[in-house]
């Protein structure tokens, strides 16, 4: 009987030694470490609302085509400021602007020195993209003589940061009699990349 315990203890001893000696052998090994895996950047969202003022700059091209021989082309540069106020989906605004030109008219004989716009604009809010129409009064300053008229126009801004806007604008003008001289009439298109500040 002692001797039939004693074997069964002895086989239980010989089988609890050879799984630890199992698990020992299988700890051995290297531990698999795994690379956590990085979370992307989250990226910081910039205001939709379009409403404070801003103030920037412009550069462009000036194309003027009228009576008389009173045409030319060449670049132009400005400034401008305004303020926007965004009721949702629709942006109203209102701006001043003013380019310096030197385009010469007539063969040279005349010059469009510089042009200055007062402008009401009305777009549509697409998040950081604002789509808009403008249109207002411009005062053109020639050698004949300074000459207002009506101008109008598409533009369009993207929102950068939220301090940060670039855009482009098509405008065109229509001046009548410049210098004061009849039928001496000019249509003008500019073309203009801006950059601006928000506040």
């Amino acid at each position: 009987m002692m001797n039939y315990k004693a074997t069964l203890s002895i086989a239980a001893l010989l089988g609890g030694m050879s799984i630890g000696g199992s698990a020992l052998a299988g700890s051995l090994q290297d531990p698999v470490v795994e690379t956590p895996v990085a979370a992307p950047p989250v990226a910081v969202p910039v205001s939709g609302d379009w409403t404070g003022f801003y103030t920037g700059l412009q550069l462009g091209y000036a194309d003027v085509d009228g009576d008389a021989g009173l045409e030319g082309d060449n670049g132009i540069f400005g400034f401008h400021a305004g303020y926007d106020y965004d009721f949702g989906d629709f942006v109203l605004g209102g701006e001043l602007d003013y380019d310096q030109a030197d385009v010469d008219l007539n063969g040279g004989v005349e010059t469009l020195d510089s042009v200055a716009r007062l402008k009401l604009k009305g777009g549509y809010d697409l998040g950081n993209t604002l789509i808009y129409a403008t249109a207002g009064v411009a005062r053109a300053d020639t050698s004949l003589g300074d000459e207002t008229g009506p101008f109008a126009g598409l533009g369009i801004t993207y929102r950068v940061t939220d301090r940060y806007t670039i855009g482009a604008e098509i405008l065109e003008h229509r001046f009548e009699d410049v210098g004061g001289t009849a039928g001496a009439d000019v249509d003008a298109t500019t073309i203009t990349l801006r950059g601006s500040l928000r506040f």
